[in-house]
């Protein structure tokens, strides 16, 4: 593993254990294993990790998602495997999403999002464009930024569970249904 990557787990780590007001950079390099110069070889602030760690779960939930959704299966149940991916990456991260989103509204690497999630729209997107193709779904559909919306909805749907919800298992259930027939109206998907 390298320093910078070392770095940014740390940061994970630490941001969680200590919050990421009281975590001092300091903190973040003794865990790192790293000098204190290093850190600053990488990023100028601790609040400059957080595009960083984005990143590293936007690569999570793709690792999730290409590990669930079946190349093979029908549409619709690849976009079921596409809605339970991403409420499990939810489930599990729940803690590092939310450090993430609260580290990123503080400071101006907010702009940064498109940019990480960049690959992920790029996957979805393609996704639609052969669903179109295939007929599976409406021929309207503007793949790139209907990706947008699909990821920012099932995103906030997993997130109002996860994030605030105490009975969450059958909540998600619940909630996962909605959401799912939510995306076959709105795509318009050919029947299984």
């Amino acid at each position: 593993m390298g320093k910078r990557t070392a770095i940014i787990q740390a940061a994970i780590t630490v941001f969680q254990e200590n919050g990421i007001e009281k975590t001092k950079i300091s903190d973040i390099v003794k865990k790192a294993q790293v000098a204190q110069g290093t850190f600053y070889l990488y990023f100028p602030s601790k609040l400059a990790l957080m595009p960083a760690i984005a990143e590293v779960m936007v690569e999570k939930t793709l690792e999730v998602v290409h590990k669930t959704v079946q190349d093979r299966a029908p549409f619709q149940e690849r976009m079921e495997q596409l809605v339970d991916a991403i409420f499990l990456v939810t489930k599990d991260y729940h803690e590092v999403l939310a450090m993430i989103y609260s580290g990123l509204a503080s400071t101006e690497h907010l702009k940064e999002w498109e940019t990480v999630y960049a690959p992920f729209y790029q996957w979805l997107s393609q996704f639609l464009q052969e669903g179109k193709e295939k007929e599976e779904i409406r021929l309207s559909i503007q793949p790139d930024r209907t990706a947008k919306l699909i990821i920012g909805l099932i995103e906030s749907a997993a997130e109002q569970i996860y994030l605030y919800d105490m009975n969450q298992e059958e909540q998600a259930r619940i909630q996962k249904a909605e959401v799912n027939e939510f995306l076959r109206n709105a795509l318009g998907m050919a029947e299984k």
